[in-house]
Parts: structure tokens; sequence; C-alpha cells
């Protein structure tokens, strides 16, 4: 009889916010890896540092909120949200002082390669001539100082905006003053200067404004400055209650946010201890929730310098998407997916283009009737919507699932959903209580034998950007069965249909995804307990769902062979003598497919989803897990997953005592799964030209034909 394993057992859980930050020290340790080219260390700075202003705007954000509602409950790994606030605070303190120290080493390093940062001060006199002509001109225009006095209220500080707060004499009224100066997010952040030495030389727009604040405040005598900035509660609440109008509900929100509630400050270090103390006051933080890094602020924008710099030497070699062997755009699409379907795309080892051109042959085929696509997070100027309205202004039934909910991309869905309709689309916003998380693109057309229904199914969204970034996998089918569940699906989701009391392949939350993982799960469990063999593969971006923890445990615990492939949020821990081995792999790409293994008694199943494993994905969003059936797909995905739990050097190993290996060597290694996986695409690529060069020489030599 297998023991239940109880939620409140903290020795099987790691806590969700500390893992998460366990997953961003993996982030900034890539900054440390001389293997890896030096602008793209400095990559990791910028991500590190956007993931934890993410992280205050969220999860920080929703801790404050649960403390200030006098809800102290622990997790299932024992802390309550107090406990864990101040337990993140001694976590970030150690990885910021670590981030700018990361940060100091690279910048010298780069000055080595001619790449400098500096102030306009330390510059040649005709460079900050120049400068100071560069600020009159296209600086100072843009500029707006904010005086801070009883007849200037204090200012709404925009959430994660650099400001300078300036203390001066007024040379009028001999008083000292308070005010702000709002460095704009609209103008370069980064300006190129020329310092008399080889190379490139930059100089950061807060040190140009700082170096010329004398010109904002005629008249004043500049005692002080600095720059500083705050970061906001972006939580909010959607009213889901009937009647409530969806889109403007969002729209005021999203005004909402500009005052929301601060949750943290950052100073420069050099600011007075006056000054800390009146901010604070001003925002009503208390000292913990203040941080003063050594180095400048707003590190994520930092990918403005990187585009700066033409120095290949300190970039990642070029690695081009591949083509699609199913797909090489010879024919048709319609007829090259019916002739060599059903096959997998998987960005960025693959190009994300047949998705568009999908799409775009959709758009413009008098045969196609109807395009049904679900849109999570899409990208500025998406072809994937420009041809979506393609297709409704030529007639086409278009119905486009546009969710509104996506966090800190409500206003560019927003934006799309209005021209989308503005084109004729079907917009629907989505479904009460639940964000639509799924991927799914639906296609249907009459052909000679009648309507066929082309289906793409994916782990990661329409985005052609980030199918550059991204590892997601898509499946391309017309299996008859699958479209069924798709169509039943969008049915649920575009009007008033109910579930089916059983899919036909697939499985969606928040209808069965959960009973279904934890029914194969349990199944693995149940062959283990009766002398079979029992093995699990998940890889994810995310696990956290206590009740498929407990069950994993007890997988495990029954003799079942697991292995987890987890590259963020990773609440499970495993214990001495378990036969789990959990994995975390952060590389050149964001790891993002989700891809699940079942032994099942020999008959291998695999399958693909939108979802991770968190209580989310299972309770409160629209989700998809659809099986992959054909051999050789099923082959690719194998290989995928074995590639990557063979990874030494940016595969880190959870250990018992839930902390992760590390691994920086000088050099990278042979077994780093990326790069191992672009090649094996490569080669499958490479295999299928060479097949049809020696077909069509078969063809061309065969008898009745004539040679050259």
């Amino acid at each position: 009889m297998k023991k239940k394993v109880g939620h409140g057992d903290a020795r099987r859980f790691i806590s969700r916010d500390l893992s998460w930050l366990d997953f961003n020290a993996r982030v900034l340790e890539e900054a440390a890896a001389k293997a890896t080219p030096l602008l793209e260390r400095l990559k990791f700075i910028a991500i590190f540092s956007g993931n934890i202003d993410e992280f205050f705007m969220v999860r920080v954000a929703s801790l404050l909120q649960t403390v200030r509602l006098g809800e102290d409950a622990p997790d299932p790994a024992g802390n309550s949200p107090s406990q864990e606030l101040r337990l993140i605070r001694r976590k970030l303190e150690l990885l910021i002082e670590r981030r700018d120290s990361l940060l100091a080493d690279i910048l010298a390093e780069l000055a080595g390669h001619g790449i400098r940062l500096g102030l306009p001060s330390n510059l040649p006199e005709n460079a900050r001539r120049e400068l100071e002509r560069t600020f009159d001109r296209e600086i100072a225009p843009v500029l707006t100082p904010l005086a801070v006095d009883p007849s200037h209220p204090f200012p709404i500080v925009n959430n994660c905006a650099i400001e300078i707060a300036v203390g001066m004499l007024s040379g009028i009224r001999n008083e000292a003053l308070r005010a702000f100066v709002r460095v704009p997010e609209t103008l370069p952040r980064f300006l190129p200067v020329d310092d008399g030495l080889p190379g490139k030389a930059f100089v950061t727009l807060e040190e140009l404004v700082m170096a010329h604040l004398g010109k904002l405040f005629n008249g004043c005598q500049i005692l002080e400055c600095f720059p500083f900035r705050v970061t906001r509660d972006m939580e909010f609440q959607v009213d889901d209650s009937a009647g409530i109008d969806l889109l403007a509900d969002i729209s005021a929100k999203l005004t909402e946010r500009r005052q929301s509630r601060p949750v943290r400050l950052e100073l420069a270090d050099c600011a007075p201890p006056e000054w800390t103390a009146w901010l604070l006051d001003r925002f009503q933080l208390t000292e913990e929730y203040c941080y003063r890094p050594a180095g400048p602020l707003f590190l994520r924008q930092w990918d403005e310098l990187i585009e700066l710099v033409d120095s290949p030497e300190l970039r990642d070699p070029p690695r081009p998407p591949l083509p699609v062997p199913e797909l090489p755009g010879e024919r048709p699409i319609f007829d090259e997916i019916a002739a060599n379907g059903p096959l997998l795309i998987a960005p960025p080892y693959q190009s994300f283009d047949p998705v568009v051109r999908l799409l775009e042959s959709a758009a413009e085929d008098p045969d196609v009737l109807a395009v049904k696509q679900t849109l999570y997070r899409v990208s500025g100027n998406s072809p994937v919507v420009r041809a979506l309205q393609r297709a409704a202004e030529n007639g086409k039934q278009v119905t486009a699932i546009v969710e509104l909910k996506a966090r800190f991309d409500e206003g560019n869905n927003i934006a799309w959903a209005k021209r989308l309709e503005e084109s004729g689309a079907h917009v629907v916003y989505g479904i009460r209580n639940l964000k639509i998380h799924c991927k799914a693109l639906l296609i249907v057309r009459r052909e000679k034998d009648g309507i066929r229904r082309y289906l793409h199914l994916s782990t990661g969204n329409y985005n052609d950007r980030t199918a550059l970034q991204y590892t997601d996998i898509g499946l391309v089918t017309v299996a008859p069965d699958l479209c069924a569940d798709a169509s039943t699906l969008f049915n649920v989701m575009t009007g008033y249909s109910e579930p089916p009391d059983r899919w036909e392949k697939i499985s969606a939350a928040p209808f069965d995804f959960r009973e279904t993982i934890l029914e194969y799960i349990d199944r693995e469990a149940a062959r283990c307990a009766a002398g079979r063999p029992g093995k699990i593969i998940a890889k994810m971006n995310a696990l956290s769902d206590p009740e498929v923890i407990e069950h994993l445990h007890q997988a495990a615990a029954a003799g079942v062979k697991i292995d987890l492939v987890v590259r963020g949020i990773c609440c499970f821990k495993p214990l001495p003598g378990e036969s789990v081995r959990v994995v975390s792999i952060l590389d050149r790409y964001l790891e993002h497919a989700r891809i699940f293994y079942f032994l099942n008694g020999g008959d291998e199943e695999f399958y693909l989803s939108s979802a991770d494993w968190m209580p989310r994905n299972f309770d409160r969003r629209v989700e998809l897990c659809f099986p992959v059936e054909e051999p050789r797909l099923r082959a690719v995905l194998r290989t995928m997953l074995e590639l990557e739990l063979a990874d030494r050097e940016k595969g880190r190993r959870l250990r018992a005592d839930g902390k992760y290996s590390r691994c920086l060597p000088e050099k990278h290694l042979a077994c780093r799964s990326q790069q191992r996986i672009y090649d094996y695409f490569a080669d499958l690529w490479k295999k299928a030209q060479k097949k049809k060069r020696r077909t069509a020489l078969e063809i061309f030599t065969a008898p009745g034909k004539k040679g050259i």
C-alpha cells in the first residue's frame, strides 16, 4: 500500500519563490561563464535584471498583499509569506552584489577590447562640447524638470523608469529645494562619443543629463544629484463578473497601474541618507525594500548597448534557423503537409517561417473557408496577425481568440484585437475566470474529396520574434481525431459548448489535464509495484503543483525512474535514495518546450503541451496536451530529451540539499545539448536533401530516360 505523502511534509518541497531566485542565480552564472563571449555574458546580466524587476512586480507584490491582508499560512515548503519575504531579501542582497561585481568585470574586459563606458566629465574637451550640443538639440527639449514643494505635489513616478533626484539652492529665495528629472525611455540609453581612443566609447543618458542639470534649473546651485528607480505592484485583478466589459475593465486597470503601490526603491549608492529617508517616506516603504546597487540602474536596458557594438568576435557565432525538411517550399504548403505530414516544427533550431507561410497561404487560398487561432503573446509587428487580417479581408471566416489578460502584454493584445476586428475578424477576448494559454491554429479547406482541416498545435506562442530565442515544438497534422478535438475546444472557448466527457486524443485544462497527468504518473507507479519497469521524463518550464509533486514522490518510492528537465521554478526536492534526476538547462536559447514521456509498459507515449505543472496551468487556464504518435516524430523527441539529459555543461543537477551543481568551463564541452540538438536538425535537413537528390537521379537515369 502506498504511503500518502502530505502537503505539509516540507522535506519534499522547495519554496516556489526561493526556487525562482535560484533559477535567476543560474541565469547570473551564465554571465560568469568564460566560454561565453563577452557581449553574451552582458546579455545575461540584462536578462537577470529584467527577471528581478518582474519578480518584484509580481511575486513580491503578491506576498506583500497577502501579509497586509493578515494571511500568513505556510506554503508546502513550510514558509509563511512574512518568512518568505525575509528569505527573499537575504538571497537578493547576495545576488545583486554578485551581479554588480560581474558587471564591473565584464566592463573591464570590454574596455580591453576597445569598448568603453565613461563619464562626460572624463572626456576630452572637444568630446564634451559635442555632447553638450547633442544635449541642447536632442535631449533638453524632451526633459521636464519637476519641482517638489507645497505648490508642486509629489509627482507620479513611473514604474521602473530612471528618475534623477536633484537637490539645489535657489539663487532668488536662498533656500534648499528638491526636484526630479525623468530620464525618457523614448531616447537612446547609450550615446556614442569620441574619446580619442581606438574602439567605441559611450556615455549613458542619465549621466549626460546629470552633467547638464544647470541648464534645466537656471539660477540654481546644484548641490547633489543621483538616479533612483521605483518598482510598483503590477498585479491586478480582472473583474470576471457577468455583464462586465472585459476590454474596458482591463483598459482601465492598465491606466491605474501607473499609481499602484511601490514595492521596491533602488538608489544609486551615492544617495545621501536624508534623501533615502525622505523617498522611503514618500513611497511608504521601509528600509527592507530599499536596495543600493553598486553599479548602474535599469540594467535590463543594456541590451541596447549590445546592439550598438559591431564586434562579431564578442557575440555567439551565427546559428541561422534551419529549414523544415517536409516543408521545402517547392509546392503549395497544403500539398506539402498532405504529402509529408504529420510533422514537427522546432524553432529556433528550425525556422518559424512555415507557420507564417501556412497562415499567409490560408489568407490567399480561395479554397480556405475558415481560420481559427489562439493568440497569447505576439510580436509588435506581427506577420501572424497581419495574415489573419488579410484572411478576414478576403472573406474567410476568421476567429481570433486574443487573451487580454496575458501579463505585461495586455496593451499590445488590446491593440491587435481592435485591428483584427476592424479587418472583419471575429475576436473573442477569453473565458470568464480563465486565461486561454493553449496554442492552436485550425484551418478549414475545401478539397476535391470534401472538407479537410489543417491543424498546428504548439508548446509556444505565435510570436515570430521569440521564435528566434525560445525553444518550442509544434505539430502540424491533418489527423481527423486531433482536428475534431481542436474544433471542439474552439467551440468551448468561443461559445457555450461544454467539453466532452472524453476527448478523442487530447487532454485539456481545466477539464481533465490534471487528472490525466496524475493517472499517467500513478500508472507507472502501479507497474513498478507489480514488478515491471516504470519511467517518466517530463520537460517543462516550471514544476510547483503540490499534488503532482506528491504523486511524483510516491512514484519514485515505488521505484519509477524519473527524469525532470525543469528550466525555472522547481518545487520538487529529491530525497536521498530516490531514483529521480532533476536537471535545469540554461544556455543561448530559453528552454520553453513542454515534453512528457511515459514508458507505459513498453508502449512508449510522448506528449507535447502548452502547460507547465503549476496550479495555475491545471486549474485557471485553458491548456492543451496532445500526443505525438508517429514513430519518426517520437524518435525526434526521444533524441532531444536524451541530448538534454546528457548535458554536463549547461544542464545543472538539483541535489538533495536543494542546491544545483555548476559547471563553468573555459571552453564549451562536446555535451552541450543546444548545440548538439541544432547539429541533429542540421543532419536531418542534409539527409532530406541527399534523399531528394538521390530520388531525382534515380528518376532521371531510369530505363527509358536519357542520361546527360
